[in-house]
C-alpha cells in the first residue's frame, strides 16, 4: 500500500485551493492510499472549529468543516510540528493530534509527499 504525506499550508478562509487540497486528500484516503496529513503555518487555522461562515464577510466556505470529517477517512491523528505545540489553534483543537519533527527522516518514511 502506498503511503502519502500531505502537507497543508493554506489558511482556513484564504482560498478555494484549501478546499481542493482537503478534498483530494480525502479521495486518496478513500481509494486505498495510507494518508497522513500535516498542518503547517497558516493551515493551523483549520483547527479552529469556533468560526462561523458569514456569506457577507467570507468569499469561501469554512474548510475546517472538512477537517471535522477526517476520522471517517482514517486521516486522524493530524500531524503538527512539535514547534507549534503551544500555538492557540493547536492548544484549543478538538481533533486528535500527533506532534512530529518535520525532517528528512519523516519525509523519507513516505512513498509520496504532496505539498499544498
Amino acid at each position: 500500500m502506498k503511503t502519502v504525506l500531505v502537507i497543508l499550508t493554506h489558511a482556513n478562509l484564504a482560498s478555494l485551493q484549501v478546499h481542493e487540497s482537503l478534498s483530494a486528500t480525502m479521495v486518496l484516503a478513500t481509494f486505498g492510499c495510507k494518508v497522513k496529513v500535516l498542518f503547517k503555518d497558516a493551515a493551523l487555522s483549520l483547527l479552529n472549529a469556533d468560526q462561523e461562515f458569514d456569506q457577507f464577510k467570507h468569499a469561501f466556505k469554512l474548510a475546517s468543516n472538512l477537517v471535522d470529517s477526517f476520522e471517517f477517512y482514517d486521516l486522524s491523528p493530524i500531524l503538527i510540528e512539535q514547534k507549534n505545540s503551544k500555538h492557540p489553534f493547536v492548544v484549543n483543537a478538538e481533533q486528535e493530534l500527533k506532534f512530529v519533527e518535520l525532517n528528512a527522516n519523516l519525509i523519507q518514511s513516505f512513498d509520496h509527499v504532496l505539498y499544498w
